[in-house]
């Protein structure tokens, strides 16, 4: 059974390509249940179908189909995007992709929880669990002995990690999100992650406002009134298309009598800015842009990289353990049918002799059986150990054949 990896992946494909091929976690369910013994793992990065095959051409041909399906373009626009990869190869990379070295940021932390639920919407044999089920131990423990998902790996992240080393401690912190954008939404929920509250989101269009407050547990509120929650803000995220600054100084400056010292951070993400940068002086501010946060980034992803390298020693020890197992499975039809072979021949010849054996005791009888048996295990542990180490030596084929002749094992044994 050959392992293949057909796939659109951020390192050959432009974001306009990928999203013609990406499927909600349903559609790789369907796609991978129509393809049999298949695995779709689709993110924002990458789309992939790992499959199973005997016949290997004609399993990536069936790939290729797929992707062709879903893109609904002629194959010869897709295939310069693609990558194929077979057996040790396509471990490899899924390996990698586990462990967060494939991403675009290196480490980052959502992908492991992907593989993890493209293994559990698809349809995957044997061979294909067992792949899985090792791509989540690895992914584990990378980030279990390795920091490379530690330090802040998006603008997102970033200002949620500022805002507690502002504060200390983020339990029960307020948040104004201004803008119900993708932006304010990711670090909303980032500072939720660490233990904020999102207590108010404004926006110029209400419903936007009333749909992201009520799936964070806050309230809505037009924009025109946030300089009203200032008193009882702890947090500020901004991120928003309007003409003009949605908080000036002035607006911030007078409510810090009422915020008796408490500090305010802020966060910018928009462009042009929403949040006066004169707010910065004021005593107990902390105001952070987005090129603020992308340098805060880019100084960690440095540290990630240097992490990266203990990384791929972990993945490549684990990619070979992998590669020796699969290799083994070459060989085992003919241990089997050998060992088959073998208690044939032992039970053949305990029959002929039951005759003979009737005087004895069934406590006897059950010796004898035990012994013949002991033999026939003995004598076959040596072959079948050398086979397994052949097969992982990439000769494993050549043992099996030779035993299969030895011992006149014909198809039917197979």
């Amino acid at each position: 059974m050959r392992l293949l990896l057909v796939g659109v992946s951020h390192h050959y494909a432009p974001v306009e390509l990928r999203e013609r091929v990406a499927v909600a976690l349903d559609g790789a369910a369907d796609l991978a249940a129509r393809l049999g013994d298949a695995v779709c793992l689709s993110t924002c990065n990458r789309t992939e179908l790992y499959l199973a095959r005997e016949d290997a051409a004609a399993g990536e041909a069936e790939a290729v189909a797929a992707l062709v399906g879903l893109a609904r373009l002629p194959e010869a626009e897709l295939a310069p995007a693609l990558y194929r990869l077979r057996d040790g190869a396509a471990s490899l990379h899924l390996f990698r992709v586990a462990a967060g070295l494939d991403s675009m940021i290196p480490g980052e932390g959502e992908i492991l929880g992907q593989v993890r639920a493209a293994f559990e919407a698809g349809a995957p044999g044997p061979l294909l669990d067992r792949l899985f089920r090792h791509a989540l131990h690895v992914g584990k423990r990378v980030r279990s002995q390795t920091s490379i998902g530690e330090s802040p790996s998006s603008v997102s992240a970033a200002a949620a990690a500022l805002a507690q080393q502002v504060f200390g401690e983020l339990a029960g912190r307020r948040i104004l999100v201004i803008g119900a954008g993708k932006m304010s939404e990711l670090t909303a929920r980032n500072l939720v992650s660490r233990g904020a509250t999102v207590a108010v989101v404004a926006n110029r269009t209400l419903d936007r406002a009333e749909t992201l407050a009520a799936s964070v547990g806050g309230k809505a509120l037009a924009l025109e009134a946030v300089a009203g929650e200032l008193t009882e803000t702890d947090v500020v995220v901004s991120s928003t298309s309007a003409p003009g600054f949605t908080l000036t100084r002035a607006d911030v400056a007078a409510r810090l009598r009422a915020r008796r010292g408490r500090p305010l951070f802020l966060i910018d993400l928009a462009v042009p800015r929403d949040l006066d940068p004169g707010i910065q002086s004021l005593e107990g501010c902390y105001l952070y842009d987005i090129d603020d946060l992308q340098a805060v980034v880019a100084a960690s992803l440095a540290g990630r990289r240097r992490e990266a390298v203990a990384a791929e020693q972990i993945v490549s020890d684990e990619a070979e353990e992998f590669r020796r197992w699969q290799a083994s499975l070459e060989v085992v039809p003919a241990i089997a049918s050998l060992r088959a072979r073998a208690e044939q021949i032992r039970e053949r010849e305990l029959t002929k002799a039951r005759g003979r054996l009737s005087k004895l005791s069934d406590t006897e009888r059950n010796l004898v059986e035990l012994i013949t048996a002991q033999i026939v295990n003995k004598l076959l542990h040596d072959p079948t150990v050398r086979m397994k180490e052949a097969a992982a030596a990439s000769d494993g084929v050549l043992y099996a054949d030779a035993v299969r002749h030895l011992f006149a094992l014909d198809e039917d044994d197979r």
